[in-house]
């Protein structure tokens, strides 16, 4: 299981997922689907995040475990 994920590779499955975004928003970029907003890292030097909040922002977002992988 990989320990970090790219932050391009989360916008990517985000999109996959039916979110539109990036957006800009006061301090962090967001993406939406409908009424549902996930704020995303800003990208920082290597630009990975790590695993725990890519799952924190998977809850957030509504997407289960099985779902995510397959985006």
């Amino acid at each position: 299981m990989p320990t970090s994920l790219a932050r391009r590779e989360l916008i990517r499955k985000l999109r996959t997922l039916g979110f539109d975004g990036p957006f800009s928003g006061s301090k962090h970029q967001f993406m939406a689907k409908g009424q549902r907003k996930v704020r995303i890292p800003n990208p920082h030097g290597s630009g990975d995040i790590s695993v725990g909040l890519v799952n924190e922002i998977r809850k957030q977002a509504g997407i289960g475990q099985k779902e995510w992988d397959d985006a």
